[in-house]
């Protein structure tokens, strides 16, 4: 759970079931656990790689959501390729389930631009709970509960290299993390304000600060994911020791640090790709019917293909995308999705993934919609400013007639 202002019994700071963030998980690795958020394909969490440090790399993720606890256990995980224990660089996981995840759990998009400095977030997570003015509950044996604070994005990770690391063997990916502290609205607790003079007195009853367990927990900007929880520090100067109480354990005055998802998105969307199941290897084999299926999801993809030649080869091409109910219903008939879809450099095509709900009612063909827009770097020529797809979810269930 998060370290919040208050107790974390308090209403304000529990993520509770259908409160949005069903889609927030707990990753349980050999006899540790940490926390973990769906992706917007429904197929994979993104979470923390120093998870699996000294583990075989297998996981059960645990979904509370209307339907009830759900246990999925992994099929795969794949760690950041750069990933560094000793530095805590890239910590970055991505774990793919070995079956559908719940209807019920949201699916999230990641954050893409590079703006997420001095923005408010919202963290969520199964850490150990505690509040600001005495830390983490170092007693605390119960069931893990899923907490929400608020905080500020309020710097990169390289100003404070110096302070993670006097002996100069530690050193961060600057422009690959992101920093906030936990303050009490008093000037002798604010960390950044006392050790880089970036002043901030917090954001009131809302503020909190991750703790143990909640590595691999996003940070949502809005509702895409912008961070994942890494670790904490208490740090200080000869002229700061902003920590309330001189121990390391997620109280006013500390410091945490979430890896920053924007710089990974390419990464984070091409490792998806390439384990899509059953996708179209050319676009004549797009399929633009799909049968619901009985039980779980089905996915069915749309095909965005870039025609001609870039200027520059290291372009990247973006359209933003949208589902749009035509007879079938989100929520009832397939999953609503949106985001942005991005053709990196060596490639001429991205896929759009859509979940589709099964059920075992008899019911007419139906058909939803994907509107593409927004094109970047690229145009839809002929001044049209819209493309939109159609596909049909067919009926396979029996009538039964008296």
């Amino acid at each position: 759970m998060v370290t919040t202002v208050s107790s974390y019994t308090e209403v304000r700071n529990r993520a509770l079931i259908g409160d949005g963030y069903d889609g927030v998980v707990r990753v349980l690795v050999g006899n540790m656990y940490g926390t973990g958020v769906l992706l917007f394909d429904g197929k994979a969490v993104l979470t923390a790689a120093h998870l699996f440090s000294g583990n075989t790399g297998a996981a059960n993720v645990i979904f509370e959501t209307r339907s009830g606890e759900q246990s999925i256990a992994s099929s795969q995980v794949v760690i950041n390729p750069e990933y560094s224990s000793v530095n805590n660089n890239s910590d970055m996981a991505l774990v793919w389930l070995s079956q559908d995840a719940p209807v019920a759990a949201e699916r999230f998009g990641i954050y893409r631009a590079s703006n997420e400095v001095g923005q408010t977030f919202t963290m969520v997570g199964y850490g150990t709970p505690g509040s600001g003015s005495s830390g983490t509950i170092s007693n605390f044996n119960e069931v893990p509960v899923r907490v929400k604070a608020n905080n500020q994005f309020d710097t990169d990770i390289a100003p404070l290299d110096r302070f993670f690391s006097e002996s100069g063997q530690w050193e961060a990916n600057n422009g690959k993390q992101l920093a906030a502290d936990f303050d009490n609205g008093l000037s002798q607790n604010d960390a950044l304000g006392g050790l880089l003079g970036i002043n901030g007195l917090g954001l009131g009853s809302s503020e909190g600060l991750i703790s143990k367990g909640d590595s691999g927990g996003p940070a949502f900007i809005g509702s895409l994911v912008a961070g994942i929880a890494s670790y904490t520090g208490r740090l200080s100067s000869s002229g700061a020791v902003p920590d309330i109480d001189n121990t390391s354990n997620s109280s006013f005055g500390e410091v945490a640090v979430w890896q920053r998802v924007s710089v990974y998105q390419q990464w984070i969307d091409q490792a998806l790709r390439m384990r899509y199941e059953s996708p179209p290897a050319t676009q004549s084999a797009v399929q633009k019917t799909v049968n619901e299926g009985n039980s779980g999801t089905t996915p069915v993809y749309f095909w965005v293909q870039l025609n001609g030649y870039r200027i520059d080869p290291n372009i990247i091409v973006s359209v933003d995308y949208k589902t749009r109910n035509g007879t079938a219903l989100a929520g009832q008939d397939y999953i609503a999705t949106q985001g942005t879809l991005k053709i990196y450099p060596n490639e001429d095509h991205a896929l759009v993934l859509v979940e589709i709900i099964a059920d075992t009612v008899p019911e007419a063909d139906e058909t939803f919609y994907l509107d593409v827009f927004n094109p970047v770097n690229a145009g839809f020529g002929d001044g049209l400013v819209q493309l939109t797809a159609v596909r049909t979810i067919l009926n396979d269930d029996p009538w039964f007639w008296g």
